[in-house]
C-alpha cells in the first residue's frame, strides 16, 4: 500500500508524462516539451526521471488518456496555487483503495493474456519426448539424471537456475551470476519444491510452471502477473 507521500511523487511524475502527451491542451503555464540547455535543467528533467524510477513504475500502462488528463489537471492546479475542484478531506482517503484497485483490474486482464499463451506452452512442451505432465500440471523434463540423494523439504539445497518467460526472456539467473543459491527446499515456490523431489543430485532438469506453481496473478519484478515460467535446474548438492 503506498503512502501519501508516495502519491505525491507519483502525481508528480504522471503529471510529467501526461503533459508530454496533452501540454497543448492543458491551460497551466507549465510546457510539456521543454528545452535542455543549461545544467540547472538538465538537473530539474533528471528529478523527474528519479520519480518515474523510483514511485510509479507499477501504475505503468494502467491509466488511459481520460485519466492522465484528469491527474495532470490536478497536479497543475496545486503547483499553480488554484483552489482544488474537490474536497481532499473526502478523496484523500480514497486514494490508496483507488490506486489498489486500479492495479488489480490491470494485472487480472494482463494474467488472464499471459494464461492463454502459458497454456498453449505447456500443451506443447507436455507433448516432447520425454516430458512428463504432473498432476500439478508442471511440465517435468530431464536434462541430465543426477546419480546422488533426492532432496526432503526439510534439507537446504546448492542449486544453479536459469529463468525464462515463455518469449525466451531471462529473468533471473544465477548461472550469469556465476554463483549458485543455497536455500531451504520448504522456502521455494511450489513448482521448484515439486521439482526437486524429482531430482537427484548432479541432475539438471527443466521445469515449466503454470502461475499457480510460481508467482500467480500478481506481478514480480519482470515477472507478468499470470506468467508460465521455465526454469532449468542444476541440483548441485543438498547442505
Amino acid at each position: 500500500m503506498r503512502s501519501a507521500s508516495t502519491l505525491r511523487a507519483a502525481g508528480f511524475l504522471v503529471f510529467a508524462i501526461g503533459l508530454l502527451h496533452c501540454g497543448q491542451e492543458q491551460p497551466s503555464r507549465i510546457s510539456g516539451q521543454p528545452e535542455l540547455r543549461t545544467e540547472e535543467e538538465k538537473t530539474l528533467y533528471a528529478i523527474g526521471v528519479a520519480v518515474a524510477e523510483n514511485t510509479v513504475g507499477s501504475f505503468k500502462g494502467q491509466l488511459d488518456a481520460d485519466q492522465m488528463e484528469k491527474i495532470v489537471a490536478g497536479f497543475a492546479d496545486v503547483l499553480e496555487g488554484v483552489e482544488p475542484r474537490v474536497s481532499m478531506e473526502e478523496y484523500g482517503p480514497r486514494l490508496n483503495a483507488y490506486l489498489q484497485n486500479l492495479s488489480e483490474a490491470h494485472w487480472a486482464a494482463e494474467a488472464t493474456a499471459q494464461k492463454e499463451v502459458g497454456n498453449a506452452y505447456l500443451e506443447e512442451a507436455a507433448a516432447a519426448e520425454g516430458a512428463i505432465r504432473t498432476e500439478s500440471g508442471m511440465v517435468y523434463q530431464e536434462l541430465v539424471a543426477g546419480t546422488g540423494p533426492t532432496p526432503s523439504m526439510d534439507d537446504s539445497v546448492r542449486v544453479h537456475f536459469h529463468g525464462k518467460l515463455t518469449d525466451g526472456t531471462v529473468f533471473s539467473s544465477s548461472v550469469e551470476h556465476g554463483e549458485p543459491i543455497v536455500h531451504a527446499v520448504s522456502g521455494f515456490i511450489p513448482g521448484w519444491q515439486e521439482g526437486l523431489s524429482m531430482m537427484r543430485v548432479g541432475g539438471k532438469a527443466r521445469l515449466i510452471l503454470p502461475p499457480d506453481l510460481a508467482y500467480g496473478d500478481r506481478p514480480v519484478g519482470e515477472i507478468p502477473a499470470g506468467s508460465t515460467l521455465i526454469f532449468e535446474l542444476e541440483l548441485l548438492g543438498i547442505e
